[in-house]
């Protein structure tokens, strides 16, 4: 394995008493955020695990998130930054009825380790200040030391397929002029990108569904309901028509998982918590389809990424009008108003 040469430069290093950078602020109010919620959740799985080697996994998880607030709480200290208010005690009921069985846990713990991943993997490139970078780089290490763990316990207990299998190219190819083709003419087999963001998307949206038909069972407001309803609908769609791709090429696709989800109707988060967790799954979904934009070329399938893109952002933009209108939504660090 190759080994970077040494750099020896003669400027100094950052110190910690530099002042944190708008994209430090702002990537660190989001892992509090988004580990403060985790924190909430996890703790409520872990009342209702029966599998011995599931719940490790929960307990590891959870101690991964609370590792980080601490962390992101002893930085922002240290800048004097106000605390953000993020989710606690009052968001969730430990004594509330199984809502997941078990195997469910594991499929939600793959999803918010990718929003993780996706959020301290941008992160690192962006900050210089040496605490804050060697936090960022921890962050992501530690997620994908416990993705690892996920994916042993997914195929080991059998709760996941692999992404379909292709043959191997007999030859070096280039394009051809239909290679964009996806309505008319000769429509090429899809290719491996286009394959694995599909897997990828079908995987994310039948997590995702599981977890709003759930929140739509326990949700107390009933504009909230009524939001995670249409979200639910919406994501059903949109993974039926990821799976139609993979189908046309006779390619098998993850299924659903709503049968993971219990009758229950008595909630265990509060409204607030549920909103903001599918405001937030919602919006990496619009990263993750922009992902899939970039290495599409089917002209069908790029519709159809384009036409979920527009769905997702609806209903991000409704959730956070929800939470604004009930006071939920807290304000992220922002620039001086020159203005005034």
């Amino acid at each position: 394995m190759y080994t970077l040469k040494p750099i020896n430069l003669d400027t100094p290093k950052s110190d910690l008493s530099e002042d944190l950078t708008s994209a430090e602020m702002g990537k660190l109010w989001a892992t509090y955020m988004g580990n403060s919620m985790s924190k909430c959740i996890l703790s409520y799985y872990l009342q209702h695990v029966e599998d011995k080697d599931i719940k490790t996994l929960l307990e590891n998880a959870l101690n991964l998130s609370e590792d980080l607030l601490k962390t992101t709480k002893e930085i922002f200290e240290k800048e004097s930054f106000p605390i953000p208010k993020g989710f606690g005690e009052e968001d969730v009921n430990l004594g509330a009825p199984r809502l997941f069985k078990d195997e469910y846990y594991v499929h939600y713990l793959k999803y918010v380790a990718k929003a993780g991943m996706s959020i301290y993997n941008i992160a690192v490139p962006l900050v210089f200040r040496k605490d804050v970078e060697e936090f960022f780089i921890y962050c992501m290490d530690s997620t994908i030391a416990l993705m690892r763990q996920i994916k042993d316990i997914l195929m080991h207990k059998g709760f996941i397929m692999k992404p379909p299998l292709i043959p191997i190219p007999e030859k070096v190819e280039f394009i051809h002029y239909d290679f964009l083709n996806g309505y008319f003419g000769h429509v090429r087999p899809l290719h491996a990108l286009e394959i694995a963001h599909l897997y990828d998307s079908i995987e994310n949206n039948a997590t995702s569904k599981a977890l709003i038909m759930a929140f739509a069972q326990v949700a107390k407001n009933k504009d909230v309901r009524k939001l995670f309803e249409w979200g639910r609908n919406m994501t059903s769609e949109s993974v039926q028509k990821s799976m139609e791709k993979l189908h046309e090429q006779s390619l098998p696709a993850p299924p659903f998982f709503d049968d993971l989800v219990t009758t229950s109707t008595f909630s265990p988060f509060s409204d607030k918590i549920m909103l903001f967790h599918k405001m937030d799954m919602f919006s990496m979904k619009i990263r993750s389809f922009g992902n899939a934009v970039a290495v599409d070329g089917r002209h069908d399938i790029g519709f159809m990424y384009a036409t979920n893109l527009m769905e997702l952002g609806k209903f991000v933009e409704n959730a956070a009008e929800l939470m604004i209108k009930n006071g939920w939504l807290e304000q992220p660090p922002k620039a001086a108003e020159r203005g005034k």
